[in-house]
């Protein structure tokens, strides 16, 4: 899974719908998400801190998580189907976590309110994510390429048994 944070919205040129878009932490992958109008206005003002007089739909789940002694331990945008994205809630009451299925727009609207992390996995970046800094992309790909040329067995094993560590989610 990769950690993305909201970038902004930013306008489609041809329909003028409105998407959010989500960077990496190193800001070479950019994932844009068509999203309505209302979920841009409910994101931007998540951005902006914004509190209405009156809660709005996603401040109204805030307030019940939190009457309810829930936090919204991170939003997963886990999935990429027929051009339409799938996230999930992961919620944890006390020692107990629940997974609650949610439109991504949703979900970010609410995470930025709890200042929660996002995250996609792998598969849904690789299929739909938009290269940000190409010439990085390039020098990162020739630099592999130098040091799979230069990687003997012997360091390939060494190196297979440190293992990189993803963040847990299932608790």
């Amino acid at each position: 899974m990769i950690e993305m944070k909201v970038a902004g919205i930013a306008l489609d040129a041809a329909n003028r719908n409105p998407i959010v878009l989500l960077r990496d932490a190193d800001e070479r992958r950019a994932l844009p998400i068509y999203i309505s109008q209302d979920q841009a206005k409910s994101i931007l003002g998540a951005m902006e801190n914004y509190r209405p007089p009156r809660p709005l739909t996603h401040d109204l789940i805030v307030n019940l998580l939190e009457v309810w002694e829930m936090e919204l331990d991170r939003v997963i945008i886990h999935a990429l189907q027929d051009n339409t994205f799938y996230a999930i809630l992961k919620v944890r009451q006390g020692e107990t976590f629940k997974e609650i299925d949610a439109r991504p727009s949703d979900a970010i609207a609410i995470a930025l309110r709890l200042d929660s992390p996002i995250w996609v996995m792998e598969e849904v970046v690789a299929d739909a994510s938009i290269p940000v800094d190409r010439e990085a992309d390039e020098a990162e790909r020739q630099a592999f390429r130098e040091f799979v040329d230069n990687l003997s067995p012997e360091e390939l094993i060494r190196r297979a048994g440190k293992g990189r560590q993803e963040p847990k989610y299932d608790q």
